[in-house]
């Protein structure tokens, strides 16, 4: 079973493409990432070509899509989605969503309770909290990083890129707080393990999870001009 993971929530555009085989365990087949927050659309489909190629493998060839689901900026976690549910509709295979903090948690492989911050923009972060990497105690949430700790132990660790942007608040300034970013790699891992039984975060349907209202509106009815 070939699983082709990628995601887009964040500066990196990150692919990966995993073989799965239920009681023979799984092989990382390929891979590309790039960081740029401002190529998403340049960027996924050179990935998951060079990723396919790698692996010597077509799209008729995948069985599942791993896609992550935001929190995250409206343009970049569009390119993501709605590439995963294309291919998924074209293909005719299941598109798994995975949040995109769920995925930086399970990298880290951590057993005790921490938190995981991205960066929103606006000074401020996308948050949750975990009990372990496979166990998240919150629902994600968006606001100044002073919300990721408030109520809790001021040594609680944080990890992922808006940790690394704000020490001050997160406490990151004598430590590392990796990943900073999710990986295709952390995604196309979990959602196997999911997909066999493994505890784990919900996977979920491969629709955006935006948190706040995207920055661009419609534009209203134009006023008339006085006499």
């Amino acid at each position: 079973m070939l699983v082709l993971a990628f995601d887009t929530a964040t500066a990196a555009v990150t692919v990966a493409l995993y073989e799965w085989s239920p009681g023979e365990g799984v092989v990382r087949r390929g891979g590309a990432e790039a960081v740029d927050r401002r190529r998403h659309t340049e960027l996924l489909t050179p990935c998951i070509a060079e990723t396919m190629a790698e692996a010597g493998a077509t799209p008729d060839d995948l069985h599942a899509i791993a896609v992550g689901v935001g929190p995250g900026p409206y343009t970049g976690l569009r390119v993501g989605l709605v590439t995963a549910r294309a291919m998924g509709e074209a293909l005719k295979i299941p598109v798994h969503g995975v949040c995109t903090l769920d995925v930086i948690a399970w990298e880290s492989r951590r057993e005790e309770p921490f938190a995981v911050a991205t960066d929103a923009r606006r000074k401020e972060v996308y948050w949750a909290r975990y009990d372990t990497a496979a166990a998240r105690v919150t629902e994600p949430a968006v606001g100044p990083p002073s919300d990721v700790l408030a109520g809790q132990p001021s040594d609680l660790p944080v990890i992922g890129e808006g940790a690394a942007l704000y020490p001050d608040v997160l406490g990151a300034r004598d430590r590392e707080p990796l990943p900073l970013l999710p990986s295709a790699d952390a995604l196309a891992e979990l959602v196997v393990a999911r997909l066999s039984g493994a505890p784990g975060p919900d996977l979920l349907p491969p629709e955006p999870l935006y948190l706040r209202r995207p920055d661009a509106r419609e534009p209203g009815p134009r006023k008339r001009v006085s006499q």
